[in-house]
C-alpha cells in the first residue's frame, strides 16, 4: 500500500499543477541552464501534434529537432518497447542479445553498409568515427596520419573531439583547450580541400545536408568528386547523417539519392524514434581496425531501444512509406517557394525530403519561431536568420497546408514588426 501511494504522490508531481508554475520553479532553479526554454510545457503528444500544459495543442515541425522522426507516441513503437521491458532492458555488451544483432543485421542492409558499432547519440556516433578513421589511417599508412577535415557551417557534436569537428566558434568558446587534429575547409570546392589536405590528414567528415549550420544541401558533384579524391589520396570519407539518416531526406540515408557511398557513416535521432541510439557504420575492412577493448559503450545498443530501432525499420523501409515522404517534401518545398514569393524578408529556401530552411534578409529567426508557437505551431532556427522545418515523416498533405499558411502568417507578423520599428 505505501508503495501505491509514493506512486501517486509522483504521479501528481509530474503532473504538476494546472499551470505547470511548480515544474517551472524546479526547472530553474535546479536545472543548468544549458537551454534557451521557450515558453511552454509540454505533457504529451500523439503523431505531428503536442499538448501544453493548458491543454493547448500544436502542430509539432520540430520533431524534437528531427528525433520523433513517426512522429510522438507511435503505437507500434509503444508497443516494441512494452514488449521488450517485460523481458529485458539491459544487459552487459559482454553478452549477446537478440534485439542488438537482429538491428545490426537490418541496419547494415539497409544502409548498404557491413558492420555497426551501437552508442546512444550521434556526438558519440561521430566519436567512435573519428576514432575508427584515425586507428585504421595510422595502421595503414602511418603514425603521423590523424587529421580529419571538416566545413565551415558544419556541427559534428558537443564532446570535445566533435565540438572540435564542428567548424563554427560559436559552440566552441570557452572550452579551450580544444584538442588537435582537425582542420577546416571553408567552402564546398575542390580547390578549399586541396588547399586544406596536409600529408597528415587521414579522413574528410562531411554532412550531405548541413543542419544545424543552416540547411544547406551540399552538391551530388561535389560529393562524387570527394569520394574520387580520397580514393586518390587514401583518405577515408566520413557522411555524418545524424540528422539526415532513417528517412529525412526520401531516402534511407541522403546518400542513397546520390550514389557516392562512405567509407563510414554515422546515424542517430531519427533511428529511435524517440529513444536515443546512434550508430557508426563502416565497411569491412574500416570496421577491422576496432578489436575488443578498442571502443565501448555501457548502454549502447540496449535491447530496448535496439527493439524499437527494429520498428522503426520496418515501418520507414515498409513499400511506398519514403515514396510518401518524398511527395510530401515536394509538397512541403514547393509550398515555402510560394511563401517567399509572397513575403519580401525570405531570401532563400533550400532542403530535400522533409528537411528545410526558411533564409530570411535580416537575423529574425527567433522572433518567427515565437511568433509560429503563438498561432499553433512548432518551429526552429538554424543560425539567425534561419528557421528550420522538420516535421515527422508521417506528416499529411492538410498538415503542411496548415504549417505553411501559419508560418506565412509569422513571417508576415515579424516583416510588419521590423518595417514599424
Amino acid at each position: 500500500m505505501a508503495e501505491v501511494q509514493v506512486a501517486q504522490v509522483l504521479l501528481q508531481e509530474l503532473q504538476g499543477d494546472e499551470k505547470g508554475a511548480d515544474v517551472v520553479v524546479a526547472d530553474q532553479s535546479k536545472v543548468m541552464h544549458t537551454y534557451a526554454r521557450q515558453d511552454l510545457q509540454l505533457t504529451r503528444g500523439s503523431g505531428a501534434h503536442v499538448w501544453d500544459v493548458q491543454g493547448s495543442r500544436y502542430l509539432d515541425f520540430t520533431s524534437g529537432i528531427a528525433v520523433c522522426g513517426l512522429g510522438h507516441c507511435h503505437p507500434r513503437l509503444i508497443a516494441a518497447a512494452e514488449e521488450q521491458l517485460h523481458s529485458l532492458w539491459h544487459m552487459s555488451n559482454l553478452y549477446l542479445t537478440a534485439p542488438q544483432a537482429l538491428l545490426a543485421e537490418r541496419l547494415t542492409e539497409a544502409s548498404q553498409m557491413d558492420r555497426v558499432f551501437f552508442c546512444n547519440s550521434g556526438a558519440e556516433a561521430n566519436e567512435a568515427a573519428i576514432k575508427l578513421a584515425r586507428k585504421y589511417t595510422k595502421a595503414a599508412f602511418g603514425a603521423h596520419k590523424g587529421e580529419i577535415l571538416t566545413f565551415h557551417h558544419s556541427f559534428h557534436g558537443r564532446t570535445l573531439a566533435t565540438l572540435t569537428a564542428t567548424a563554427q566558434p560559436k559552440y566552441q568558446e570557452g572550452f579551450g583547450p580544444l584538442p588537435g587534429g582537425f582542420r577546416y575547409v571553408e567552402a564546398f570546392t575542390p580547390e578549399a580541400v586541396r588547399e586544406a589536405v596536409s600529408a597528415r590528414t587521414c579522413a574528410i567528415m562531411i554532412e550531405p545536408i548541413q543542419g544545424e549550420g543552416g540547411v544547406r544541401p551540399v552538391a551530388p558533384d561535389f560529393l562524387q568528386w570527394l569520394r574520387d579524391f580520397c580514393d586518390e589520396m587514401g583518405l577515408l570519407l566520413i557522411f555524418d547523417e545524424v540528422q539526415t539518416g532513417a528517412g529525412r531526406t526520401g531516402e534511407w540515408l541522403a546518400w542513397h539519392s546520390f550514389g557516392v557511398k562512405p567509407d563510414i557513416v554515422t546515424m542517430a535521432k531519427a533511428l529511435g524514434g524517440g529513444l536515443p541510439i546512434g550508430a557508426t557504420l563502416a565497411s569491412e575492412e574500416v570496421a577491422a581496425a576496432f578489436s575488443p577493448g578498442a571502443h565501448g559503450s555501457t548502454f549502447g545498443g540496449n535491447p530496448v531501444v535496439a527493439r524499437v530501432a527494429l520498428e522503426v525499420l520496418e515501418i520507414v523501409r515498409a513499400p511506398g512509406f519514403l515514396e510518401n515522404v518524398r511527395r510530401r517534401g515536394q509538397q512541403l518545398g514547393n509550398g515555402l517557394c510560394t511563401v517567399a514569393a509572397t513575403v519580401p524578408d525570405v531570401v532563400d529556401v533550400r532542403g530535400q525530403g522533409l528537411m528545410w530552411g526558411v533564409q530570411l534578409a535580416r537575423p529574425d529567426a527567433g522572433r518567427v519561431v515565437d511568433e509560429c508557437r503563438k498561432r499553433g505551431l512548432l518551429v526552429l532556427t538554424a543560425g539567425a536568420d534561419t528557421v528550420r522545418l522538420l516535421p515527422p515523416l508521417i506528416i499529411s498533405a492538410a498538415e503542411i497546408d496548415t504549417a505553411l499558411a501559419l508560418l506565412g502568417e509569422a513571417i508576415k507578423a515579424v516583416a510588419t514588426g521590423a518595417q514599424n520599428a
